[in-house]
C-alpha cells in the first residue's frame, strides 16, 4: 500500500484549509502518512466575471479532474456543492466528512428583516436571489464573484449592504462572529452544501483504503439523497435546484425546492424514508416535483442556457 499520497486543492484560504481538514482526518487513521497539498488554478478561479448561474460549479473542479486523471495528484478535495452529479467515467466520489452547518448566512449591518426598502445584497447564486425576493422582493440582489473575504470587503467598504454566504464557509475561516443572521429555515441550501467531497480515481484500491475510513455515514446518506434528486431533475441544467437532507434515526427526510431562472415559478416538496434507500429518496422526490410542473420549470432553464 502507497504510504505516500498528494492531495489536490484549489488554492483559496478556504480551499487549503478545507483539504488541511481532510488531511488531518487521514493522518489520524494513517499516523505515517506523508501527505503534500498540490495548489491548482481552476477556470472558476480565473474567471470572476461570469455569473455562476451561467457557467455553473464545475468550473472550480475541471482541472482537479485533469490532475487527477493524469496522475499528478491521488485525490482532489471539493466542496461537495461544486461538485457535479455526474463524475468523469474513471473518476468516483470516494468519501465525504461530516457536514458543518449548512445554512445560508447573511452578512450585512442589520438583520434581514430591517434592512431597508432598496438595500444591495450580493450573492453569485440564483438559489439564493430567488428565495431572498420571495422573502424579501424589496430588495436587490447584485452579482458578487470572489472568495469569501473579497465579498465581506464589499459589505465592509459599504459597496454592499449585505451579502449572503455559506455558514460552512465562515464556520471555517473561523469567522462565525462576522454572521449577522442565519437565514430562515425555509432557505434551502445548495446540494452538497457543507460538506466536504474526496474525489478519486475509480479502481485505486490503496487509495480507498487510506481514505474511506473518514467517510460520514449520516452525510453520506444525506447528500447522496439530495445528489440523486438534483441528477433525476436533469442537474446539468441551470433551474436553481436547492435540497436538505436530514437522518434522525434511522430516517431520512429530503427537502426540495426547484425554481424557473425568472423566479416566477418556485416549486417545493419533501420526500422521507429510510435513511438506507437515500439515492431511492431522492429519485422519489424528482419524480413527484416533475409531476407537480418541475418539467416546465426545467425546460425554462435549457432553453435559458441556450439564449
Amino acid at each position: 500500500m502507497s504510504r505516500r499520497i498528494t492531495v489536490g486543492s484549489r488554492g483559496s484560504k478556504l480551499a487549503l484549509l478545507q483539504a488541511e481538514s481532510v488531511v488531518a482526518e487521514i493522518r489520524e487513521i494513517n499516523p505515517d502518512l506523508d501527505v503534500s497539498i498540490n495548489k491548482i488554478v481552476t477556470t472558476g478561479d480565473r474567471n470572476h466575471r461570469s455569473r455562476l448561474g451561467r457557467t455553473g460549479t464545475a468550473i472550480f473542479v475541471k482541472e482537479l479532474e485533469e490532475a487527477l486523471l493524469d496522475g499528478r495528484i491521488d485525490i482532489a478535495v471539493h466542496s461537495l456543492k461544486d461538485l457535479p452529479t455526474e463524475l468523469p467515467p474513471r473518476l468516483c466520489l470516494l468519501a465525504v466528512t461530516e457536514r458543518l452547518d449548512p445554512r445560508d448566512v447573511l452578512v450585512a449591518k442589520s438583520k434581514l428583516n430591517e434592512l431597508a426598502s432598496g438595500s444591495k445584497i450580493g450573492t453569485s447564486s440564483l438559489r439564493r436571489t430567488i428565495q431572498l425576493m420571495s422573502y424579501r422582493p424589496d430588495l436587490l440582489a447584485c452579482p458578487i464573484r470572489g472568495n469569501v473575504d473579497t465579498r465581506l470587503r464589499k459589505v465592509f467598504s459599504g459597496e454592499f449592504d449585505g451579502v449572503i454566504v455559506a455558514a460552512a464557509a465562515l464556520l471555517r475561516l473561523g469567522w462565525d462572529k462576522r454572521i449577522t443572521e442565519y437565514l430562515p429555515r425555509d432557505f434551502l441550501p445548495a446540494v452538497g452544501q457543507g460538506a466536504l467531497a474526496v474525489e478519486a480515481r475509480l479502481g485505486d484500491v490503496d487509495i480507498a483504503r487510506l481514505v474511506l475510513p473518514i467517510n460520514h455515514l449520516p452525510t453520506w446518506q444525506c447528500v447522496t439523497a439530495e445528489r440523486a434528486l438534483l441528477r433525476a431533475l436533469g442537474g446539468g441544467c441551470r433551474a436553481p435546484v436547492a435540497a436538505l437532507g436530514t437522518v434522525n434515526g434511522n430516517t431520512l427526510k429530503l427537502e426540495g425546492m426547484v425554481a424557473s431562472v425568472s423566479g416566477r415559478k418556485v416549486l417545493r416538496a419533501s420526500e422521507e424514508g429510510s435513511a438506507i434507500s437515500a439515492e431511492e429518496i431522492g429519485v422519489r422526490l424528482a419524480q413527484r416535483m416533475l409531476a407537480k410542473g418541475a418539467v416546465e420549470i426545467i425546460a425554462e432553464a435549457r432553453s435559458y442556457e441556450n439564449w
